[in-house]
């Protein structure tokens, strides 16, 4: 798969470029800030855009700016946002518009290289990758939303659906049967008032994108 990768700090640039390389993939370009994306993008046409939030020259939200507007040129192109921090803000406008291939993960997910190209394939592919720890704060931050209203088991399979895992691997992370794991699905759409799907990563951004939209 080919790869456009931004980030500003060399020594975890060079640490992505080697260890995408090394896992039979290919880096067609590299840039360490924030204007330097999207010529970059539109250039390549990669297959999967990794891209830090914070940039220069500002270090605010130039990668994700630059992530969106290249969604905007390239529609569906896949995108794979990093963060320093929980930032619910960045994830909730990623996943606002309710397109499929995005992920934002946490940087120090990049040092568990399985679970880092799992989810870099994930996107790649159409789908979503969510760090469980952002899916935590956009869960926990909400207060007197349908999602009170979820028992504890379905609050776990929103869980592990919002990070992108399909109704088998949910099934044997909580050693049910895959039935009990879409009858906990259609409880948990009736209940956030979302129409029942099994369209993998289509049902995730509807939860998140309610859950993103839906007032503290």
């Amino acid at each position: 798969m080919r790869v456009v990768i931004a980030e500003d700090n060399a020594l975890l640039r060079e640490g992505l470029v080697l260890l995408l390389t090394s896992s039979g993939h290919e880096v067609v370009a590299v840039v360490g800030t924030g204007p330097d994306i999207l010529p970059a993008v539109l250039e390549h046409r990669p297959d999967v855009a990794v891209l830090d939030v914070r940039m220069p020259p500002g270090f605010r939200d130039e990668g994700l700016r630059a992530a969106l507007e290249a969604r905007e040129r390239i529609p569906g192109l896949p995108v794979l946002v990093l963060s320093q921090y929980v930032e619910e803000s960045y994830a909730a406008e990623l996943l606002g518009g309710g397109s499929s291939g995005v992920g934002y993960l946490l940087k120090d997910r990049v040092g568990r290289v399985d679970e880092f190209l799992d989810a870099l394939e994930r996107v790649a592919a159409g789908g979503t990758a969510l760090d469980p720890e952002v899916v935590t704060e956009l869960l926990t931050r909400r207060r007197d939303t349908p999602v009170d209203s979820l028992t504890p088991r379905e609050r776990e399979v929103l869980k592990l659906m919002a990070e992108g895992h399909d109704n088998t691997t949910i099934a044997k992370t909580l050693v049910v049967t895959e039935r009990s794991v879409s009858k906990h699905i259609g409880n948990v759409f009736l209940k956030l008032g979302l129409p029942p799907s099994d369209s993998g990563h289509r049902r995730v951004l509807a939860v998140l994108a309610y859950l993103a939209h839906t007032p503290r």
